[in-house]
């Protein structure tokens, strides 16, 4: 026990970047020769082929079967690195180079290597190396024993040969936004020449949100996505790609036009990519295959998720469009137990569309919308978020609200719907471009497997844009993309931009299977896999560039398990949040201004009281109590606890609405238990607005837009494929203007601000200062009460404080007299359950 408390008080946080070689080892022990015998029964038998039998056979000659390791660096339990498996080696060379970021409270990093093997992975042995040896700027490397369980009959001792250096942030000053590399180290670089469109919501009506005034004179004027990507597919020449998590064809686009439609504009999705289809465009669709929906034979349900894969393929069978469903496969190097998990529990979660444009002169270009862009039922929302209005009119044939099992028919509430998303053109849509032909191909290559190598299975789907000498493209020979540039760098309207994703060599055809190569385009090479995981170090290295504030919208926000109360090997191990909480507390130590805005829904999409709900819901409180204990310790520590609360720096909101005027139709449908609270819905005439946004904005200079949700499964790279971007104005910089910039991601801020707020005042214009946080909080705060009340009446805006108590102690508790969501239930702060924790983070 006093062991124990001895190393929990040798814990310091290591906070920046790790540089690890892993380079070789030798004499280790072999493990295999107990379960040879069975490797060999369930090869004669063809159950299972070991990736590297087909290797040993060839060679024409009997091998000693040995150990096949590989090696896990751990801190805090938290795996932050793997390198490959070496076949048959009792003397592995790995020589693979890691820089990691790090933001963990430990007393030693582990080098755990491990025996790949047919029965699972066995633990050959430990290096241990103290963290206080690590920070304190040594460069380590050395052969270290490798501490295990081992017989008698050893002839020499295992021994691992690493390097290891620690940079602590802070030591480098890394602004995101200067230089040439942005976020540095991914397999995309950042491209320059660029443009970038900001939308909120699916549509915003004329007038209905104020103009942003912007430097030089310029506004900022709040986006029609949808009405513009209908636009761009009307437009189009020559080709229409899509990617989505859900595509839904009966959906319209445009409901309440602005400007004037042309032939076919009225048309739903689906009918508008068949017209397409018909002028001779290459109209390619690429969507999510939920294994749990069925249409064939006489088997036909809609699937877990509901997202209308089998509707929508079935609905352009013998059409000109090429619609595939691709199931989110596992690489076949990962294990079958594996592969069977990956396949069940992940998704295909990028959306984006590709069109070509109108480009300068006569030429065409490629432009490319993505976000949280699902085209199917539900989405289509502005930012008044109507519950019982219009339901006969706007949304007749497109009524969603899954926390109840009732229709339009109902009288609603709908779910108001929230998003973020944005048009990229310029070098970086051709990156963009470049992700959908690696999954297209990659499908391709499954599809074929499973008919058996059928020829011409869509096998001219995509065009080959170097052939069409009018449609420009990079060039192959060389890394100028001028050609590709929409706009000159020296205008001062100009974007940098660069495109981010999470997704593994089990997704894409393209990532190289060299080790050297995959490391040379900045993949992580892991266990058995390539993995992009770029958007989690774009949102890790944003983070630790701000300087004055962060804002954030996403659909989830847990993480950082490492360090929760409670559960802390859930398996949430990515860093944002615990980056967050350290940011605010380096600011607070320097006695520096800082603020984080969070908006989340109110509750995960879904039942309030279902499990799943309630756990992801747990996972939230622990991740909120994680952050705010270190910024109240920051606190305590500067001696400044009894001037400021955590609620100062940090703060999580919901959305929400009420509708006093409207007249809800009484439900004909008899209350059951599916339906529970949808009386009390009615007659006090609220819900939540529902937050799918991804995105993040730091310092009113970077924006962050993308697919991926703050949770281990959109950030991990091995689980949900994603895509994002990132982007800036390079003239519109903290260090270019020597104050705060206000460009287009200014005014895409403050448009957001106005849409929940219902209002703008100049205190936002300085979202860091203390007086714009308790402005905020107060018409929060102000706002909770109000939707909360029994007392039916407008709110101000939509913006409410997340229903939950801090103290100054930082402790996350339920509020007095509300531990549940009004009307639905459901408790706040959740619950854990038995549900596997890698479906739920």
């Amino acid at each position: 026990m006093d062991n124990n408390n001895n190393i929990k008080k040798e814990q310091v946080f290591l906070h920046g970047d790790l540089d690890i070689y892993v380079i070789e080892a030798k004499s280790l022990p072999n493990l295999d020769l107990s379960s040879e015998a069975v490797r060999r029964c369930l090869s004669m038998g063809n159950f299972f082929t070991s990736p590297f039998s087909k290797k040993m056979r060839s060679s024409g000659k009997d091998k000693m079967i040995t150990s096949d390791p590989y090696v896990s660096v751990v801190i805090a339990g938290a795996t932050i690195a793997q390198t490959r498996v070496i076949p048959n080696s009792e003397n592995p060379i790995w020589d693979e180079h890691f820089i990691m970021p790090v933001a963990h409270p430990a007393h030693k990093i582990e080098f755990i290597v491990k025996d790949n093997d047919v029965l699972g992975a066995e633990l050959i042995g430990v290096v241990d190396i103290p963290v206080q040896r690590v920070v304190s700027g040594e460069n380590i490397d050395d052969w270290f024993p490798i501490i295990g369980q081992y017989s008698n009959c050893l002839q020499a001792y295992p021994e691992l040969h690493i390097s290891i250096q620690f940079w602590p942030v802070g030591g480098v000053k890394d602004d995101i936004c200067s230089g040439d590399s942005g976020v540095p180290k991914t397999y995309f670089p950042l491209r320059k020449g660029g443009n970038v469109t900001l939308y909120q919501d699916a549509h915003v009506p004329d007038g209905m949100l104020p103009d942003i005034e912007l430097d030089g004179g310029k506004v900022f004027q709040a986006g029609k996505c949808w009405e513009d990507i209908c636009h761009a597919i009307l437009e189009a020449h020559h080709l229409i790609y899509v990617i989505g998590w859900s595509v839904y064809h009966p959906i319209k686009l445009v409901r309440e036009p602005t400007r004037p439609l042309p032939c076919g504009g009225e048309l739903s999705l689906g009918e508008l990519l068949k017209y397409k289809s018909q002028e001779g465009l290459r109209v390619v669709m690429l969507i999510w295959d939920d294994r749990t929906s069925h249409d064939k034979f006489l088997i036909k349900t809609d699937g877990v998720m509901q997202t209308h894969d089998e509707e929508t393929k079935k609905f352009f069978k013998n059409s000109a469009v090429h619609c595939v469903l691709s199931p989110r496969y596992a690489s076949n190097k990962l294990s079958i137990f594996k592969q069977q998990v990956v396949g069940t529990l992940f998704t295909h979660h990028q959306k984006c569309v590709l069109v070509d444009s109108q480009g300068a002169g006569n030429n065409r270009k490629i432009s490319a919308f993505i976000g949280g862009l699902d085209l199917c039922d539900g989405r289509y929302d502005t930012p008044q978020h109507r519950l019982f209005r219009d339901l006969e009119t706007v949304y007749k044939e497109d009524f969603h609200n899954p926390t109840f099992q009732v229709g339009s028919s109902g009288g609603g509430p709908r779910e108001p719907w929230h998003d973020m998303h944005c048009k990229v053109e310029g070098p970086a849509a051709y990156d963009i471009l470049t992700n959908f032909e690696q999954r297209w191909r990659k499908a391709k290559k499954w599809r074929d497997f499973r008919l058996n190598k059928v020829t011409n299975w869509h096998d001219d789907a995509l065009l080959r844009l170097d052939r069409i000498s009018w449609i420009v493209s990079p060039s192959s020979s060389s890394g100028d993309d001028k050609a590709i540039q929409v706009t000159d760098e020296n205008d001062p309207e100009t974007w940098n931009v660069q495109v981010f994703r999470s997704i593994d060599s089990g997704s894409v055809k393209g990532f190289p299977k060299d080790f050297d190569k995959a490391q040379s385009q900045n993949l992580l090479c892991g266990k058995n896999l390539k993995v992009d995981q770029s958007i989690h170090t774009a949102y890790v290295k944003a983070i630790r560039s701000a300087q004055h504030f962060i804002y954030i919208e996403n659909q989830y926000f847990l993480g950082s398990s490492y360090h929760w109360p409670s559960y802390e090997k859930a398996g949430a191990n990515h860093l944002i949040p615990m980056e967050l909480a350290l940011k605010i507390s380096s600011k607070i130590r320097a006695n520096e201004r800082f603020a984080v805005y969070i908006v989340i829904p109110m509750w995960p999409e879904g039942v309030p009281t279902s499990n799943a709900v309630q756990e992801i819901l747990f996972w939230q409180g622990q991740t909120m109590a994680m952050m705010y204990k270190i910024i109240a310790d920051a606190l305590k520590d500067a001696q400044v606890s009894h001037i400021y609360h955590p609620h100062d720096f940090l703060n999580f909101f919901c959305l929400g609405n009420r509708e006093p005027e409207a007249t809800p139709t009484p439900s004909p449908h008899r209350e059951s238990s599916e339906n529970r609270g949808l009386g009390s819905v009615k007659k006090f005439k609220r819900f939540m607005i529902y937050v799918h946004a991804k995105g993040m904005i730091v310092d009113d200079q970077y924006v962050i837009i993308g697919s991926a949700n703050i949770n281990q499964r959109s950030m991990d790279g091995s689980r949900d494929t994603e895509i994002a971007m990132g982007a800036y104005q390079p003239k519109y910089t903290w260090k270019e203007k020597k104050s705060q910039p206000h460009g287009q991601v200014y005014g895409y801020r403050m448009s957001l601000w106005a849409e929940h707020l219902g209002s703008l005042d100049d205190r936002f214009k300085e979202p860091h200062s203390l007086e714009c946080v308790r402005t905020m909080n107060n018409i929060a705060k102000q706002n909770w009460n109000t939707f909360a009340s029994d007392r039916i009446s407008h709110m101000k805006g939509h913006l409410m404080l997340y229903p939950v108590k801090v103290g100054r102690d930082g402790k996350v508790t339920a509020l007095d007299n509300c531990d549940s969501f009004p009307d639905v239930g459901g408790k706040i702060l959740g619950a854990a359950n038995s549900l596997p924790d890698t479906l739920t983070t």
